[in-house]
């Protein structure tokens, strides 16, 4: 069977490619994959307990059987890490309001937005039923984050250094795909419908906005809920990945993903 594997963040960088067609024999599971490239960049190998791996824009087990045609994935580190869940229940863009969800919105951009886009937002989403609008803004800061596993070296050369820039970079129809599962974890979890999460893809200088949630409601309480589950659902979860860049380099940052709530996560 012929699959094309795709890498992304640092795998890409290190491997110098993003994408690896592999002939592999009948039987072949995800794991054969890892091996077969691995086989080919042996750089890679000390990235594998950190990894992460999807099947057709889904998050897969490293046991899962592949077919003649599939794409495999395989997922670094995400931007946000793996966060603990807590208590309690313009320009071009990809992702749109979904047909069957009229008050949804799951969008990445590759242009700047501005702290405006959250009064934009509520203001498609809200009706004269909806007592709550919540927003959250994530912005990029000054000081550094935690460097993903295999990046501590690189982070100590730019120890004491400020933070010019955020990158970011996607798979981004699973990471589509992600966010309108984290929406139906909030439709049912909460009651809330009308969601919105934007993320920027690209360069995001110092200051500027790189997401942003907004969730409306009849009720503060569930409003609240929704944003911050909203948030920390998609820094996770969603194949999203940041360097933090410095005059004279980048780093990447984050956990190893999580591949659903964290009360479904299994045991690898």
């Amino acid at each position: 069977m012929r699959v094309r594997v795709r890498l992304f963040a640092l795998q890409r960088e290190l491997a110098r490619t993003r994408e690896v067609s592999l002939e592999l024999p009948d039987g072949a599971t995800v794991e054969t994959s890892w091996a077969s490239i691995v086989a080919l960049h042996p750089v890679l190998a000390p990235g594998r307990p950190s990894m992460r791996f999807a099947r057709n824009g889904e998050y897969a087990d490293p046991s899962a059987a592949l077919a003649d045609g599939d794409e495999v994935a395989f997922i670094p580190p995400v931007s946000g890490g793996a966060d603990e869940l807590r208590s309690g229940a313009g320009g071009r863009s990809r992702g749109a309001d979904e047909p069957s969800h009229p008050r949804r919105i799951l969008e990445l951009r590759e242009t700047p937005f501005g702290t405006e886009i959250l009064a934009q937002l509520a203001d498609r989403l809200a009706t004269d039923e909806d007592g709550a609008v919540v927003g959250f803004l994530g912005r990029t800061r000054r000081s550094p984050g935690t460097p993903a596993p295999g990046q501590e070296a690189e982070a100590a050369r730019h120890a004491g250094r400020s933070v010019d820039s955020l990158g970011y970079e996607a798979h981004e129809t699973m990471a589509l795909g992600v966010l309108g599962t984290i929406a139906d974890e909030i439709a049912e979890r909460f009651g809330v419908e009308a969601l919105a999460i934007v993320h920027r893809t690209g360069d995001v200088p110092l200051g500027e906005v790189s997401i942003a949630v907004v969730a409306v409601a009849p009720h503060r309480d569930a409003a609240f809920q929704a944003a911050r589950y909203g948030i920390d659902e998609t820094k996770a979860r969603a194949p999203i990945w940041k360097a933090e860049r410095f005059a004279d380099g980048h780093v990447w940052i984050g956990e190893p993903a999580r591949t659903g709530p964290a009360a479904e996560e299994p045991t690898r």
